[in-house]
């Protein structure tokens, strides 16, 4: 909401500065954004009048003015503006004056000048020239009654002050210069001058027919038929002026006027074109499939759930949003049918949000206009009408189909109390709901308020009680320590924070993202083959109306966008939540019952394995690379393996479950090609998601002895099926070792695989490098031989290994 000062204190004008003023809005709720200057600093502008204009005698294109500045004798200014006339008024600079900077951001000052050979004893102003707008098509021309020689600032008060206040959706009543101004009364206490609004005359008997076939789409809607209306005034500069401090441009009289109201009583009207009106009015609900062309020139298609108001022929006028470019006032207008309503909010809220677009009407229509006072504004717009544009008014049509009702709502004094955390007495509550003119009641402890017909927001205790919190002040309220007792929580020397993740995949070239928690339901099914997601009510975007259950679909999507701007090497990560049904959960203070919400980290990978470098030939990452990562991750959480499994996600034979001490904790593998080309990525791109908890918990160090006897490696080669993984060998080869030499295996790693020459097609070779040691006594080679050949043994016997 943006206003002007001297606007609001038109209705309220408590003795306070500026400053106070913002400090206390924004105190009670209304957020004081900016206050800023209504006009750029400049001086020594007067009101003039032109009383000649004459050729110049060496320009075609420029004027000899004779200019009354309220001096003794008129000046002689050289002119170049197309506009200028003899009689008119204008801004004029006088020699020495300052005028702001131009686009060259330097002072521009008045001197006494000669135009091609002729004097110039000051300059005629255009808007733009005064910085006051961006018009410069010709001189600012002012009102015929400006007087001469006064200074221009203080006759356009530009010494005002332009307020932006950032409003709540739940103060749709402030959307006015009225409701601001019934704000500032109830805070600072100063009286409220509502402008009257005396009953038009009606002078002629016109009337249009108006039938309402949706009560549950409009509960009051007046109107009057005005006619010989003169389109072509001209706005008047007091108009003019606030609606431009206001954020609007002026349009023309009629439109300036609806606008002008709309901005002051926060009334929102239309001025129909009466001669363009077939028939009568009727307003319901559109048919599936009718059109209408807007003011706005977009032509939108309309169903079932959009109020219109309509003639004997079409649509024109979406109810409460927009109207109709067919029957739009024009310059060459001559009678009008002014309208009035109320729409019930449900029945505007989302529409013009639906057709992508926003209008002033609609952001009140669905926060709630007041239906009380409809006729009296009615009559207020009328007679602004009358005076700017002229006309003869007919009677007011009003009709009240389904007029809403306020409920009471009542509030308790002692939980008022409670819940701000102050002493609240009966005559403090009193006393706001007195300063906001509300009707109430009080028996005892409790209060009840029968809310105005403007104020759509009150309708349970808790809003009361916000109520007496911000009129009583904010800053009232003092600060004061808890009193509950504060206990230090103990940290788990074992457990490290999830912050503590981070740096791990930093330092391993990996870059954080933070996506939606929102997605297309086609990820869930190509994704995690996830065919019951959890579905948004209300989805911000049709492409984000399920909770993601994995984090993959982010992470692609922000390798995909990289991938569109030729960066080739990507390594992101996220750490974030996935949404999962799970009967098991019950409703807690931050569970919602029957969804699991575990936390999770993922990765993804692509491009060359390392940055550029001479030290070694470039090479596309592998799944090893990022297996390596995985374990960085997992290290003192205990021991982990990966083991080949399916994953909808990922590349068959290339994909593996992540376990960690025998656990499943998540998925390591590169991507399906199917999704490769569904979003359009190169390969190979290897990921994993790991369940975050697991990951937290570390093992503690185990202090052991200090080694004094050297130890043995034994190598070991065995000759195995193709078919035998690697990990299934290297267990029973490890399990075997540790019953052969219990506490004396230190390590046991798999170095070398071969197939080929001296082995059969369906023949593999691994070897394993075995270390043992003993902190008694040394190891004897007896006794490693015998280990050695129970190992045999034990291969041979589980695996069908043989010694190579």
């Amino acid at each position: 909401m943006q206003f002007s000062e001297s606007w609001l204190r038109s209705f309220v004008n408590p003795p306070i500065s500026t400053d106070e003023l913002s400090h206390q809005l924004t105190m009670a709720g209304l957020e004081v954004e900016e206050v800023r200057d209504a006009a750029p600093p400049f001086s020594g502008v007067v009101v003039a009048q032109v009383m000649a204009v004459n050729p110049h005698p060496n320009a075609d294109k420029l004027r000899v003015c004779s200019v009354d500045v309220g001096t003794v004798a008129p000046l002689q200014i050289v002119c170049g503006a197309p506009n200028v006339s003899v009689g008119m008024k204008v801004p004029c600079a006088l020699v020495g004056a300052q005028l702001p900077p131009g686009e060259d951001g330097k002072p521009f000052g008045i001197t006494l000048n000669k135009l091609r050979g002729v004097e110039s004893h000051g300059m005629l102003c255009s808007a733009r020239e005064l910085g006051l707008s961006q018009d410069h098509a010709g001189l600012l021309s002012l009102s015929p009654d400006a007087p001469v020689g006064k200074d221009f600032r203080v006759y356009a008060e530009l010494d005002d002050k332009v307020f932006i206040v950032k409003l709540t959706p739940d103060k749709g009543h402030c959307l006015s210069i009225l409701g601001i101004a019934r704000e500032v009364s109830a805070i600072t206490g100063a009286p409220l001058v509502v402008p009257p609004m005396p009953s038009v005359e009606v002078s002629i008997d016109d009337r249009l027919p108006v039938a309402i076939n949706a009560n549950d789409l409009c509960g009051r809607f007046a109107g009057r038929v005005i006619r010989h209306v003169n389109a072509r005034a001209a706005t008047p500069q007091w108009m003019k002026d606030r609606l431009e401090r206001a954020g609007q441009r002026s349009i023309s009289a009629l439109v300036d006027i609806s606008n002008y109201v709309m901005l002051e009583l926060g009334r929102p009207s239309h001025v129909f074109d009466l001669d363009r009106i077939h028939g009568g009015l009727n307003v319901r609900w559109a048919k599936r499939g009718e059109t209408l062309t807007l003011l706005n020139g977009q032509t939108v298609e309309l169903d079932e759930t959009v109020g219109v108001i309509a003639d004997e022929r079409q649509v024109e006028s979406m109810a409460g949003i927009m109207g109709g470019e067919s029957t739009a006032v024009s310059l060459d207008t001559q009678h009008v049918y002014l309208e009035a309503a109320f729409w019930w909010p449900d029945s505007i809220r989302g529409r013009a949000r639906r057709y992508n677009f926003s209008t002033d009407a609609a952001h009140r229509f669905e926060r709630g206009v007041d239906p009380a006072n409809i006729a009296q504004h009615v009559d207020f717009i009328t007679r602004l009408i009358l005076d700017i544009c002229g006309g003869k008014a007919g009677p007011i049509d009003d009709q009240q189909p389904n007029m809403p009702t306020r409920a009471p709502v009542t509030m308790r004094i002692s939980r008022a109390a409670r819940v701000i955390g102050i002493a609240l007495d009966a005559s403090t509550c009193e006393d706001v709901f007195r300063r906001l003119d509300f009707q109430f009641e009080r028996s005892g402890d409790v209060v009840t308020v029968t809310p105005p017909s403007y104020r759509f927001d009150i309708e349970i205790e808790e809003d009361l009680i916000e109520e007496v919190a911000r009129i009583h002040g904010y800053d009232a309220i003092p600060v004061r320590p808890s009193h509950s007792p504060q206990r230090m929580r103990i940290e788990r020397e074992g457990e490290r924070s999830l912050h503590a993740l981070r740096p791990l995949l930093v330092d391993r070239g990996y870059q954080e993202t933070v996506n939606y928690s929102f997605v297309d339901e086609r990820w869930e099914r190509a994704l995690a083959a996830n065919e019951n997601p959890i579905r948004l009510l209300n989805p911000i975007a049709s492409h984000m109306s399920v909770m993601r259950s994995t984090l993959l679909g982010g992470l692609i999507e922000v390798a995909h966008r990289n991938f569109n701007r030729r960066i080739e090497r990507v390594r992101v990560f996220e750490i974030g939540r996935v949404f999962m049904r799970y009967a098991n959960v019950m409703n807690q203070l931050s569970d919602v019952a029957g969804v699991a919400q575990p936390m999770r980290i993922a990765a993804l990978a692509s491009g060359a394995a390392w940055p550029d470098q001479w030290g070694m030939p470039s090479r596309p990452i592998d799944f090893f690379d990022v297996k390596a990562d995985v374990e960085a991750l997992c290290w003192g959480c205990g021991e982990m393996r990966v083991e080949a499994a399916v994953h909808p996600a990922l590349h068959p034979g290339r994909s593996a479950r992540v376990l960690l001490d025998g656990k499943a904790i998540g998925w390591l593998g590169e991507l399906h090609p199917r999704v490769l080309q569904e979003h359009e990525l190169p390969g190979p791109v290897v990921v994993f998601e790991l369940d975050a908890e697991p990951l937290r918990q570390q093992r503690m160090p185990q202090p052991t002895e200090t080694p004094r006897f050297p130890s043995v490696k034994r190598d070991l080669a065995f000759v195995f099926d193709a078919s035998v993984a690697a990990q299934r060998a290297s267990d029973v080869l490890t399990c075997a070792a540790r019953q052969a030499a219990p506490g004396l295996v230190r390590e046991i790693t798999l170095f070398d695989e071969y197939r080929g020459k001296g082995l059969l097609l369906n023949e593999k070779s691994l070897a394993f490098r075995m270390v043992l040691q003993d902190t008694r006594s040394t190891l004897q080679d007896d006794f490693v031989d015998g280990v050695q050949q129970a190992i045999v043994e034990v291969m041979k016997r589980e695996l069908g290994a043989r010694l190579r």
